[in-house]
């Protein structure tokens, strides 16, 4: 047993380098694509933090954040599906050292799906004294299925250069006997942009403009190997 074992370890370099040899011995033609596209995000969170010492104690987290519902719910926005809580604290823990007053905090997630309707809750919330609103982020709802398209893309573009390469040639693209995606997961990240949220909502009398946010840009890239024939 263990020299069968032995033999099979010393096989396989071997086999590997067989293998590889094969591939080489095949008249192949290797190239690359890539393709890219924007699109506009549909999802936009905006974090609200609902503070009582913003007030100095005078209105409670609770009373706001009724205010705040009433006000998201005059916009058409779905608080029960739209918004939720992301955190909630007190400064108890400070109560005997540095205060009389427990103050309470909250802070929301609230998902809304295009820039005027963004303008408009940090205006409402303006107007009620809640200041502490900033972009959390944006989103594509659709990003797995266009990643995917994008994919398809990048593959025909690839046979596509492919064929222009060897038509001078007097040859023809075969199967394809390698495909490697070089695509990097789609993520992202965005910054807290307080001044530029809150400057829609400093004019309290003046209605939000109607602009949508900056589009994602989306890329995928492969490196395809064709048997030529």
């Amino acid at each position: 047993m263990k020299k069968q074992l032995l033999l099979f370890i010393y096989l396989i370099p071997l086999i590997t380098m067989a293998q590889t040899k094969n591939f080489l011995d095949v008249p192949y033609l290797e190239t690359s694509a890539k393709v890219d596209t924007l699109v506009a995000p549909d999802k936009i969170y905006l974090s609200i933090t609902i503070n009582e010492q913003d007030s100095k104690g005078r209105t409670s987290v609770e009373k706001q954040e009724n205010e705040m519902a009433k006000e998201l719910k005059a916009l058409g926005i779905d608080v029960e599906k739209q918004l939720k809580i992301k955190d909630l604290s007190s400064n108890f823990k400070n109560y005997f050292l540095r205060s009389k007053t427990v103050l309470k905090s909250k802070q929301f997630s609230l998902l809304v799906y295009d820039g005027l309707t963004a303008g408009k809750v940090m205006a409402a919330l303006e107007d009620i004294g809640i200041a502490n609103t900033y972009l959390e982020k944006t989103e594509y709802s659709k990003m797995d299925q266009l990643e995917l398209e994008l994919k398809t893309k990048a593959v025909k573009k690839a046979k596509e250069k492919a064929v222009a390469l060897t038509t001078a040639l007097d040859q023809k693209v075969g199967a394809a006997i390698h495909i490697q995606d070089n695509s990097q997961p789609y993520y992202r990240s965005v910054a807290r942009p307080k001044l530029e949220m809150r400057a829609m909502a400093v004019d309290a009398v003046a209605e939000p403009l109607d602009v949508g946010f900056e589009k994602i840009s989306v890329e995928s890239s492969v490196q395809v190997t064709f048997k030529l024939l």
